[in-house]
């Protein structure tokens, strides 16, 4: 449903029953849509550290720069 905002201030309630019916409503200011009211679905659900473990391996060597790019990226290792 495409609502302007006068219209909106006005049925806000009749609004919010249809977005939890499922609908939802796109409201307009001059013709272009600026707002969509939708149903709240929820906080996102917190991550947990470690959930992965075991699953995602890193290799060796993956944070060497290679001696060309280094160079192409004016990073040149110097002489130990």
């Amino acid at each position: 449903m495409v609502c302007n905002i006068t219209e909106a201030k006005a049925q806000l309630s009749a609004l919010v029953e249809q977005v939890t019916q499922g609908e939802e409503v796109i409201l307009v200011r001059a013709g272009k849509p600026v707002a969509r009211i939708v149903p709240y679905s929820g906080a996102a659900k917190p991550r947990k550290p470690g959930s992965m473990a075991g699953e995602i391996s890193i290799s060796p060597g993956f944070d060497e720069l290679p001696e060309d790019m280094a160079n192409a990226f004016g990073m040149a290792a110097t002489a130990k």
